[in-house]
């Protein structure tokens, strides 16, 4: 081999070791006390981060860098201490061993078993099914004697204004507050007997006689009816397929308790 054969075979692999440290190097996001930190640690912390939602900046991906840096120069002194052989570290390991799992069997699950568009409407007609037809909007007084009910009647017969009552005596906070007004609503979302007197009242109509439930005697105020509105299946379809998710999660872990053999 001539000299200029050798010399260009030298140049070359310098240039081949030269290429292959570089890659060795590329792979890795810093060499603290002569141990690689591989550049795979800083990418999952940050598709983590990713993972919770939170968007990874530019400047904050030195912060993760050094983060994972820092965890090596902990690793490496706990490790030197020996406090990887502690029966609370092992235990604390095989307790995050298994939650690491547990969630990658759940993701797994999750995905392998999607909630389909068909599944998503076919909830969705189901709680309008449900919700279809009147809504109320009701008022009421809630006082503890049957009495006092009666009493109250006569007063808002007799002129005295509903609300102003409903805000001093009303044993009902929250609607007492606002006068005794209860809002939109399914009528049968009221205990029975309150829904009972409530849907023979016509607008305006106030109950004739107290109306015992559990809580107390109630007078009872028809506001105003209409037809119920619904959102659409598009604005709600996140929060379906969401509920759904869960139901199939829960249903298979539910599964696989029942069919496990416990001793």
């Amino acid at each position: 081999m001539s000299m200029n054969q050798k010399q260009l075979a030298r140049l070359v692999g310098a240039a081949v070791l030269g290429f292959a440290a570089l890659s060795a190097s590329a792979q890795n996001a810093a060499i603290v006390n002569g141990k690689a930190v591989p550049l795979a640690r800083v990418n999952a912390l940050k598709a983590q981060i990713e993972a919770s939602g939170q968007a990874v900046p530019p400047e904050m991906e030195k912060m993760i860098k050094d983060e994972v840096i820092f965890r090596e120069i902990l690793m490496q002194e706990a490790n030197r201490r020996g406090v990887a052989a502690s029966d609370t570290y092992k235990q604390q390991m095989e307790l995050a061993r298994q939650t690491v799992l547990i969630n990658a069997l759940r993701a797994d699950f999750e995905k392998t078993n999607p909630v389909t568009d068909a599944e998503a409407k076919a909830e969705y007609d189901k709680f309008a099914g449900a919700n279809a037809g009147k809504e109320v909007k009701a008022s009421h007084i809630l006082v503890e004697s049957e009495d006092r009910a009666k009493a109250i009647i006569a007063e808002v017969k007799a002129g005295k204004k509903f609300e102003d009552i409903a805000k001093k005596e009303s044993k009902d906070p929250g609607s007492g507050a606002r006068g005794g007004e209860l809002g939109w609503a399914n009528p049968e979302n009221y205990v029975p007997e309150f829904t009972q007197a409530l849907l023979k009242l016509k607008k305006g109509e106030l109950t004739a006689a107290p109306v015992k439930s559990q809580y107390g005697w109630h007078i009872i105020r028809m506001d105003d009816e209409r037809q119920a509105e619904l959102p659409k299946f598009e604005d709600v379809k996140p929060q379906i397929v969401e509920q759904l998710k869960q139901q199939k999660l829960q249903q298979f872990q539910d599964q696989l308790r029942k069919n496990a053999k416990i001793q």
